[in-house]
């Protein structure tokens, strides 16, 4: 009974001392596309990722039934740093759902202002960008004002504030109505004032550096392929910071023994959960606020098998050469980083020539069936002045027509023979990442289902007379670049070739752009008229080192731009389901496809190159 009425009293007191509206709740994600084109549209960067934004201390003055709950401890306010722009989780500060949105809205374009303050005085900056979003996008005015009202109706009443905190009120006030006006704070308070939801982050948590002087993690270990598996996640980002693995063997630890008995003895053990640690991790992590991690210089596979390295030369794939050095774009300088990577073409060591599997032979049929009225073929062409025979129809009409005198002396009465045939030749690169080592269903992984696909796009391919090659990549770090030839321009395809499809394998991380680069050189060397680089892949750029997030995306993008200012046309084929965050940025909105049922792609590819190129 006591812990019943404790749950109601909890419920009525948290309740009580909420200053949000539930019903009228905007979550990030129904808003996320649409501010994602309104900060683009704006002028902002299109590499900018936009993330769910940490909770912060609020130290503000609380009232008497917020301390009683226990609640107003945190808070979150939008902010953006060089390579996300973070947003609330949520937004329910009206009572009015459109003016949550429109408040989502207003955040995004206040971000997008360029201003030369110093980023120290918030609230200078935070009115400066104000009044220079408000300048540039005249039109928001009206949404800015109905925003201010309602807000300053939710603010505390400078008249029940002691001096030094009405004051404070006062000043943000002023701010907020009169943007054009300088203002600034007159005294020091006790508590600093309410958080102002309108407005950039006084203060962003700072980020932990990526950059360890320690080893990275193995790509290895099977953690690593769970990005396309359902996970349970956390509900709300935590703030992070590094610090020093503590030494395992010190220390000491007493208690008393009888004491250890006594505990045993009165709980209640669920053997069926005891092997389940992810929930238990997972309820401790949403009841930290500051998550400290340490790294060694070992990994967690390290612990618990011993094959974590790449694999012996006697087990690897024969590597072709020394390394091919490749540029690498650097967006925060804004530079080109000659030969900052090196690239290792690879071919498959244990290929053993093999016929097409059973699985696809119905399917490579109707495929080839498909696409042999793209076959050359030779045909006749009439009317011709010069040619191999006489057209006899237009012949007889000439003999007809000059009896008449209607005749000219140069009537084309010949026709000739002619061989047609599509002037194109295509590259597909494939995405050969640890992440393709995740299941699609109970039977295939995402590498069998890019197997599959190849097959049939080689069958249908070797049907048209096309020009084609096939390549897969993967990266270890910018130095350790794998790029498996398994088809070349010159190379017949046939039982060989199938047996290097049949041979592939995930590798290790996804150093896009330097593999678009190299794929892009080879596709460049050919004389066909019409050059398509088609990339195969099912996730976002990344690698071991800085090519993570905004990084490899610039990285990826500046490659791609230099493959069109070759004359190729790439375009990205893919079965990440978040693809529209950063694909449309990348490539174009027309130049990337997202095939959602990963199973369909084997005969959806070749449909695909159809419509490209037909």
């Amino acid at each position: 009974m006591e812990e019943y009425i404790g749950k109601i009293w909890h419920r009525y007191i948290t309740r009580a001392a909420s200053k949000q509206f539930p019903e009228a709740m905007v979550e990030l994600e129904d808003v996320r596309h649409t501010i994602g084109i309104f900060f683009r549209a704006l002028g902002g960067e299109g590499g900018l990722r936009i993330e769910r934004a940490l909770e912060s201390d609020n130290a503000a003055r609380k009232s008497l039934l917020q301390r009683i709950a226990g609640t107003g401890k945190k808070n979150e306010l939008a902010w953006r740093d060089e390579e996300t722009l973070r947003m609330p989780d949520q937004i329910a500060l009206y009572p009015d759902t459109h003016q949550n949105r429109s408040l989502y809205i207003w955040l995004t374009a206040i971000s997008t202002a360029q201003i030369d303050s110093n980023q120290n005085n918030w609230l200078q900056s935070n009115r400066e960008r104000t009044l220079e979003t408000l300048r540039c996008w005249p039109g928001l005015r009206i949404k800015y004002y109905q925003l201010v009202e309602a807000h300053l109706a939710l603010r505390p009443d400078p008249d029940s504030l002691p001096a030094d905190e009405a004051s404070q009120e006062n000043t943000i006030r002023q701010a907020l109505l009169s943007p054009e006006t300088e203002v600034a704070f007159s005294v020091a308070a006790k508590y600093p004032p309410q958080a102002v939801p309108l407005w950039l982050h006084p203060s962003p948590p700072a980020q932990a550096s990526t950059e360890m002087s320690a080893p990275p993690a193995d790509p290895d270990q099977p953690d690593a392929a769970q990005g396309k598996k359902q996970q349970r996640k956390q509900a709300k980002r935590k703030q992070a910071n590094r610090t020093d693995m503590p030494e395992g063997d010190g220390g000491l630890m007493s208690f008393r023994l009888e004491s250890l008995w006594s505990w045993a003895e009165h709980i209640k053990v669920d053997r069926s959960s005891t092997e389940d640690e992810d929930d238990d991790s997972m309820r401790t992590a949403e009841d930290m606020d500051n998550i400290s991690i340490a790294q060694d210089a070992e990994t967690t596979a390290g612990k618990i098998k011993l094959d974590i390295d790449l694999p012996g030369s006697e087990y690897d794939d024969i590597y072709l050469g020394e390394g091919i050095p490749i540029d690498e774009w650097d967006f925060k300088t804004q530079r080109i980083q000659r030969a900052h990577c090196r690239l290792h073409e690879m071919i498959s060591r244990d290929v053993q020539a093999t016929e097409l599997p059973e699985k696809l032979r119905a399917s490579a049929h109707r495929v080839r069936r498909q696409f042999e009225i793209l076959r050359p073929q030779r045909h006749w062409v009439s009317r011709q002045n010069e040619g191999s025979e006489l057209d006899l129809e237009n012949y007889i009409n000439f003999l007809a027509d000059r009896r008449h005198g209607l005749v000219n002396n140069d009537t084309p009465v010949y026709r000739d023979i002619r061989n047609t045939h599509r002037d194109l030749s295509c590259l597909l690169l494939a995405d050969l990442s640890l992440s393709t080592d995740a299941y699609v269903n109970n039977h295939d992984r995402v590498i069998d289902v890019i197997r599959d696909s190849l097959f049939l796009f080689s069958e249908a391919l070797s049907t048209t007379g096309d020009r084609f090659a096939l390549h897969g990549f993967s990266s270890r770090n910018r130095n350790h670049i794998r790029f498996h030839n398994i088809k070349t321009f010159d190379d017949h395809y046939d039982q060989e070739i199938r047996g290097r499809i049949d041979t592939i394998k995930p590798g290790y991380y996804t150093r896009m752009g330097a593999a678009i680069r190299h794929a892009s050189s080879l596709l460049a060397k050919e004389r066909s008229a019409q050059k398509l680089l088609l990339i195969l892949t099912d996730g976002k750029p990344n690698d071991l080192d800085k090519y993570e997030s905004r990084y490899g995306v610039e990285d990826t993008r500046m490659a791609v731009l230099e493959a069109e200012k070759l004359g190729l046309r790439p375009f990205c084929v893919t079965i990440d389901e978040h693809a529209s965050e950063y694909l449309p940025y990348l490539f174009g909105k027309q130049s990337y496809v997202l095939i959602h049922d990963a199973e369909a792609l084997p005969r959806k590819l070749p449909m695909l190159y159809l419509r490209l190129t037909n």
